[in-house]
């Protein structure tokens, strides 16, 4: 007699036949427990991911990576989306943001996504390694300089979260007026807290991204994505770039994080110097996007034997989809944490390197770095889609700060380069015009002013 599964404690699907909320604290707390469970339901199981919002999680890795290869049945298009058509899901939706339709190759099916995701490869193409390792180190110099001298810090507020932001606004050419509401923006959106109106802004500010680069180019992605035969629309520009941004902000910072959770519990990595192990350790168990993937399927249809319905959507569980391999005792880099198919990440290879990068230069300015709490003590941020921690403290024995490093010409000369552009007006909790912001004080930093 087979014994039925029974949902984890605390679980509010718990003994009721309810779908499970992935927006919980006790989900965030034990997410493995949750897969394990969902793992002996099927190959899918039925989720809420915010109040009134339903989706089907595909759980089992062959499901999951059938599906993420199968673009004709499955499509990423959410004007497909049913319940939002049938006006079912509420406008002010927290998880809307990052599932509404927008003109880049997230939400693009057949000839239209091969077009705009190309611009994005081949623009990320043109940065070399040498140029995107030298923007990490200066970026994470700084970040360091800030807390060093404490002798203790919170390695994800002061460091992980922000790391990212830094490299991605040097890398896309963002002025510091420009800059400083796309860190507010993209932050605000993955918070869920004011999402649509912190959408908005990081909206605004690219878009003036745009018009400065259509007026003044220079050696950025942002003029490599201006200058590529897709020629792409302004707004399918500045879609793109909220695209580039938020997965290059959000899920790198908390990639960064969860690797250094991994380098700090387990002890032969840290000692050792074992990044990329204590990398690839983390996208097997603790994925940044654990749980993602937005697809709607074009027909009645299944998966792996359980059916699903035209313009319902599906996410993918890259989490419990990696658990299950990861307890057989998988040691390869055959995970779905950077996706699959033809929507798989188009910048693996430089977020691997940023977090790389990030994890080595703490640790070579901060050896003796360690966990100022037990392990077992750490929140995780509750999420539908993330896996992120609430915090990281730690501690060290204190630094003095390093002087910046000499920039180049092209960067000393940025702010000379470009005319200043007249910041769109955004709400209150936006930073102001006359308050400068983190990317304003990592540009006057860098450039010695």
């Amino acid at each position: 007699m087979t014994t039925p599964p029974v949902p984890p404690p605390g679980c509010p699907a718990h003994g009721s036949g309810q779908r499970i909320p992935l927006d919980t604290p006790e989900f965030a707390a034990n997410p493995h427990a949750y897969y394990r469970y969902m793992h002996q339901l099927g190959p899918t199981a039925p989720v809420t991911i915010a109040p009134g919002v339903e989706a089907t999680l595909v759980t089992d890795y062959s499901a999951a990576l059938e599906l993420l290869q199968d673009p004709t049945t499955f499509r990423k298009d959410s004007r497909r989306w049913r319940a939002l058509n049938e006006g079912l899901i509420r406008a002010d939706s927290p998880v809307l943001p990052l599932l509404s339709y927008r003109p880049n190759c997230m939400f693009t099916d057949g000839a239209e996504h091969v077009r705009l995701r190309q611009a994005i490869t081949e623009s990320l193409a043109r940065v070399s390694n040498s140029r995107l390792s030298r923007i990490v180190n200066q970026a994470a110099q700084f970040l360091i300089n800030q807390f060093s001298a404490r002798g203790s810090a919170d390695l994800l507020r002061d460091y992980a979260q922000q790391l990212p932001l830094y490299v991605f606004n040097e890398l896309f050419g963002c002025p510091a007026e420009i800059g400083d509401r796309v860190l507010f923006g993209i932050s605000g959106m993955f918070d869920g807290v004011n999402a649509e109106q912190a959408s908005q802004v990081l909206l605004e500010a690219v878009g003036e991204l745009v018009a400065l680069k259509r007026a003044h180019p220079g050696e950025d992605i942002t003029s490599y994505l201006m200058q590529h035969p897709a020629q792409l629309t302004d707004e399918e520009l500045a879609h793109t770039l909220v695209l580039l941004l938020g997965a290059g902000g959000e899920p790198e910072g908390n990639l960064i994080g969860n690797a250094f959770y991994t380098m700090l519990t387990v002890e032969e990595y840290a000692r050792n110097g074992q990044f990329d192990k204590a990398l690839d350790d983390t996208l097997w168990r603790n994925a940044p996007m654990a749980n993602y993937a937005p697809h709607y399927p074009v027909a009645d249809t299944d998966v792996a034997g359980d059916k699903v319905r035209a313009g319902e959507l599906l996410l993918v569980s890259f989490g419990a989809a990696n658990t299950a391999l990861a307890d057989q005792g998988a040691d390869t880099r055959g995970h779905l944490a950077w996706s699959a198919g033809p929507h798989a990440c188009p910048s693996k290879e430089p977020a691997r390197l940023i977090a790389l990068t990030g994890l080595e230069a703490l640790f070579n300015a901060l050896p003796d770095v360690e966990l100022a709490v037990p392990a077992n003590s750490l929140a995780w941020r509750p999420g539908p889609f993330n896996r992120a921690l609430a915090s990281l403290p730690v501690r060290f024995g204190a630094v003095t700060p390093r002087p910046a490093p000499a920039p180049e010409p092209s960067e000393r000369h940025r702010d000379q380069a470009h005319p200043p552009v007249a910041p769109a007006p955004v709400a209150p909790q936006a930073p102001g015009a006359g308050k400068p912001g983190r990317w304003s004080s990592f540009m006057r930093w860098l450039t010695g002013q």
